[in-house]
């Protein structure tokens, strides 16, 4: 089956030295099982998977560990540092990834609130700047703040990843504008990372002309948390082909949809 994406030829998703062609990008917390963890990630068909650094046992043996579960032939681990409130202790977490035989991408978070989880931009730019400098493709959760965004950027990241809304919050995308913004001023991808709670959400921020999403929360929280993996993957693919397609403008008055000419008297 051809589908409107596949004729309009969209090129697939390139982050640093990487191309992928699912814009889908998912985690893996909050799971209440691994075995539900690896079918929702099949349901997404997303290719990227995040792990935790600082949170998950990183001995791949242990069959109860995330790691064994996750095939790195089959889906690229991407590592981050959540968790981290300083950019010294998300150096050290994206140094250990690598040691541990993750590869050259992290996600790159320095939170900057417990309460509200919103990153420390200032910590978030040094750490981006001393990681891309070590080789690392950073790809830095941010806030939706053009300026911190544009910095990122020229400390070196591969992408930059500002926020629908906060962590976890499931409130969607909270400002189209500003996604906007920093999707037309920045060369790097834009993939948005947090807040997404349902397909409805997912689709209108692909609308956006984002390069993808990151989500977690909505599909492990989900009361069947495949059914919302296959469906987050539809919206994801929707959201980006209408974006592609192009909408018709917006009016504040009515517009006959049938000929206004050649009536029938």
């Amino acid at each position: 089956m051809t589908t409107t994406v596949d004729t309009q030829t969209d090129p697939p998703l390139v982050i640093g030295t990487r191309a992928f062609r699912s814009r889908l990008m998912v985690g893996t917390g909050k799971y209440r099982d691994n075995a539900t963890m690896v079918r929702a990630i099949e349901a997404s068909r997303a290719e990227v998977v995040t792990v935790a650094v600082r949170r998950v046992d990183l001995n791949r043996t242990k069959q109860d560990g995330i790691l064994y579960h996750l095939d790195p032939d089959r889906f690229f681990l991407l590592a981050n540092t959540a968790g981290c409130f300083t950019a010294d202790e998300a150096i050290r977490y994206a140094r250990l990834g690598r040691e541990a035989g993750f590869n050259e991408f992290v996600k790159l978070e320095v939170i900057g609130d417990r309460d509200t989880l919103l990153p420390d931009t200032a910590g978030l730019i040094e750490a981006a700047g001393t990681l891309a400098k070590e080789g690392f493709q950073v790809m830095a959760y941010t806030n939706e703040d053009l300026i911190s965004a544009l910095r990122l950027e020229d400390a070196g990241c591969a992408a930059v990843m500002p926020l629908a809304s906060p962590i976890g919050s499931g409130l969607g995308l909270l400002n189209p504008y500003h996604i906007r913004v920093i999707k037309e001023r920045l060369t790097v991808p834009v993939v948005v990372d947090a807040g997404v709670g349902t397909a409805s959400d997912a689709c209108v921020t692909m609308e956006q002309g984002v390069d993808g999403i990151l989500m977690n929360t909505a599909i492990a929280e989900a009361q069947d948390p495949v059914a919302m993996a296959h469906a987050m993957g539809l919206a994801v693919e929707a959201g980006r082909v209408a974006y592609l397609a192009g909408r018709m403008p917006r009016r504040e008055i009515a517009v006959p949809s049938s000929p206004t000419t050649g009536l029938l008297d």
